[in-house]
């Protein structure tokens, strides 16, 4: 009986190689990673590179570096990284018109930053929820934070009375707040401003003893509590990562006692309250990033 054999390839061969119309090889004028992105080609090609390329984002004298997604930024303090697209935000948000402040304000806002991190009570609450809550009341201002963590998709932030961005002659706007993320200083700046509207909505930790819940002050209403993993892990700033806490955490959503929510709005937040998941969407992040950096790109936000 004769063994039939199976035919095979002699060489090697990349099956792309037999398509030119979808890879040919080809030299291009410039092959300067910087250049490139600069002045693209008109013509279709891949470039690839075997070791990571660094990319100047400096800012006035801020020196800065960025590679593979994250920033390093050279302040007097020593160096940080953070995400390349909050850097983005924060060179192009905390300069007010003038530039020689922006390593200032960045070392101010580090420098709370740091002290949040060591607050056990305080959350940095996933942007899953926060676009949730954003969506639900129509939201455009953030209360509470640093810039360092505060989602770029709300064009103004502050801090009790303090700007951070956005307009500077403050006017009414749906705002939401991390309650834990505001001293007691601006708290009570902020109190008589909530007490007499019904436009924001507050994100805390139970605020009794032995996690009961207690409202923050008297024109609070409660609409929801849950148990769940919708907080990040401390310093995820530093590098970006989208990993969220792995342990669940306890947290209110109160409104204005004038205020009230349907039925679904209620159920949607609620339920983004008990998410037990421990990785946000990098889809999230990643067109957020896109977002902001094609916006900012086009210039300053309206209100900048």
């Amino acid at each position: 009986m004769r063994k039939l054999n199976p035919e095979r390839e002699r060489f090697s061969v990349p099956h792309a190689s037999r398509d030119p119309e979808i890879l040919k090889d080809r030299n291009l004028e410039n092959e300067d990673i910087f250049e490139i992105i600069r002045n693209p080609s008109e013509v279709d090609a891949v470039r690839i590179f075997e070791k990571p390329e660094f990319w100047n984002s400096t800012a006035g004298l801020i020196k800065a570096v960025t590679t593979q997604g994250i920033a390093t930024i050279r302040l007097q303090s020593g160096p940080m990284s953070m995400d390349r697209a909050q850097w983005y935000l924060l060179k192009h948000t905390l300069t007010n018109s003038e530039p020689h402040t922006l390593g200032a304000s960045i070392h101010n806002e580090l420098t709370r930053q740091l002290r949040l991190d060591k607050d056990k009570k305080h959350r940095s609450f996933s942007w899953k929820l926060l676009r949730t809550v954003q969506e639900a009341f129509q939201a455009t201002k953030y209360q509470g934070d640093t810039a360092l963590i505060i989602p770029p998709f709300f064009r103004n932030a502050g801090r009790g009375e303090e700007r951070i961005w956005g307009e500077e002659i403050a006017t009414p706007h749906p705002t939401v707040i991390n309650w834990k993320g505001l001293d007691d200083r601006e708290k009570l700046d902020l109190i008589p401003t909530l007490s007499s509207t019904d436009n924001w909505i507050l994100l805390t930790h139970p605020l009794g003893a032995s996690n009961k819940t207690q409202p923050p002050f008297r024109e609070a209403q409660l609409v929801a509590r849950a148990d769940g993993k919708c907080s990040r892990h401390k310093g995820w700033w530093r590098e970006g990562k989208d990993e969220l806490a792995t342990h669940s955490m306890t947290t209110e959503m109160w409104i204005s006692t004038r205020e009230k929510i349907p039925e679904i709005t209620r159920t949607a937040i609620q339920e983004a309250l008990e998410a037990d998941i421990t990785k946000i969407l990098p889809l999230l992040d990643r067109k957020t990033s896109r977002n902001t950096q094609s916006r900012l790109r086009s210039g300053p936000p309206r209100h900048l």
